[in-house]
């Protein structure tokens, strides 16, 4: 694909206005940690609270991802990502308002935060279906995470500079205009449902079509089961290990920072690359963008040069952009326009919905057997996840369709 096609799906009106709706999403979710982190060097806030805020935000968005799945799929989605962005806007007003005053307040505007974040995460995903054509998804996709990418790059930096200029509760504020913008911009989809035949279908029944649909699809299944298997040991191994390593390896925090900001650079190049290339066994390929992230791990076993830790998460960063943007193309394409919502709540909410989980078991797993046997069992399990999924039928191509013959 030429560098003018690339850029093309960006000039189209509805496809802009989604992108800097999902951008100022994710600009609001992760600013959200550090401007509170100001607020404990403030000392408006203390670490206790600062734990509980976070640990009930991320509660909400577990809560909210399969019950506005259901509601995505039976109403609009365009209207979902309004009601999610409006809560979390008026939330994140409510955390301003506590902070210094009131914990319960923050307490309570954290936990409609964290459903406003995870509601608005499986239609902003189906959003991308009704309004992008299949031939320029793969490159919507890629511009969606590169956009993720860049927030989380840029997102600290420019915290750290407005921290100086404006207080911690005008920071919170900026917050809740940024999920204004999110709220607001979106455009409306073109998929029509039918009306829900009698509206009093209970939530667990709409969900379980949701479900039904997923193992429909098994290279959905697999797949799914190999990013819960990187997330959940991967990823979690190296937020523990890392900062180990940095501080008592090498003796400062610049190895966390480097690599850190060497993932965030790779993911930057995968989602370019992703966005232009279009192998023809794009599910194997993706799978095995996605076991590459076991290189992060394995360059923590042993003391290597700084430059050789950093190289390797730059790696494992283009890797995970390999798998993530064929993937929901994948799910875009193949699952019922229907229950799109649904199928995507459920990815998400197994895949990022564990990761707490890895990351509460990996401290104590170091403890008891040592920081490199956990780390190396860690690196198999990210080869072993993406190698086993790949022997699902469908996952040479995340399709159920058999590939074509070129004529």
């Amino acid at each position: 694909m030429t560098a003018p096609a690339q850029r093309a799906v960006l000039r189209e009106p509805a496809f802009l206005r989604l992108w800097t709706g999902t951008t100022a999403s994710g600009l609001a979710t992760w600013a959200l940690p550090f401007v509170l982190g100001l607020a404990v060097l403030e000392g408006s806030l203390d670490a206790v609270g600062l734990g509980i805020v976070l640990g009930v935000r991320t509660a909400g968005f577990l809560a909210a991802v399969p019950i506005s799945g259901v509601i995505a799929d039976r109403y609009s989605r365009r209207a979902v990502v309004w009601w999610s962005g409006l809560s979390a806007a008026v939330a994140s007003a409510a955390i301003a308002v506590g902070l210094g005053t009131s914990l319960w307040l923050m307490i309570a505007g954290a936990v409609v935060a964290g459903a406003g974040q995870g509601a608005c995460r499986p239609a902003f995903q189906a959003l991308v279906a009704e309004i992008v054509t299949d031939e320029q998804r793969q490159q919507a996709n890629a511009a969606m995470t590169f956009s993720v990418r860049v927030t989380t790059l840029i997102a600290p930096a420019a915290i750290a500079l407005l921290g100086t200029l404006l207080s911690t509760r005008a920071l919170t504020v900026g917050i809740a205009l940024l999920w204004l913008v999110a709220a607001v911009l979106p455009p409306r989809g073109t998929f029509r449902r039918e009306a829900p035949a009698g509206a009093g279908l209970a939530f667990f029944t709409e969900f379980a079509d949701g479900v039904r649909e997923a193992r429909r699809h098994p290279w959905f299944l697999a797949g799914l089961g190999a990013l819960t298997t990187v997330i959940a040991t991967g990823y979690s191994a190296t937020g523990v290990a890392l900062p180990l390593v940095s501080r008592d390896v090498y003796g400062s925090e610049t190895v966390l920072a480097a690599a850190l900001t060497g993932y965030t650079a790779g993911a930057l190049l995968g989602a370019v690359i992703i966005s232009r290339w279009r192998p023809h066994a794009r599910g194997w390929s993706a799978l095995a963008g996605l076991g590459v992230y076991a290189v992060a791990p394995l360059a923590l076993l042993v003391p290597l040069p700084i430059a050789v830790v950093v190289a390797a998460y730059v790696v494992a960063g283009i890797g995970i952009e390999l798998f993530n943007v064929p993937w929901f193309t994948a799910v875009q394409r193949e699952v019922d326009p229907a229950t799109l919502a649904r199928v995507s709540s459920l990815d998400f909410l197994l895949s990022y919905g564990l990761a707490p989980l890895g990351l509460a078991l990996i401290a104590p797993a170091i403890a008891a057997f040592g920081l490199a046997p956990v780390l190396l069992t860690c690196a198999v399990a990210c080869v072993l996840g993406p190698g086993l999924a790949a022997l699902v039928p469908g996952t040479r191509r995340f399709s159920r369709e058999p590939a074509r013959s070129p004529s």
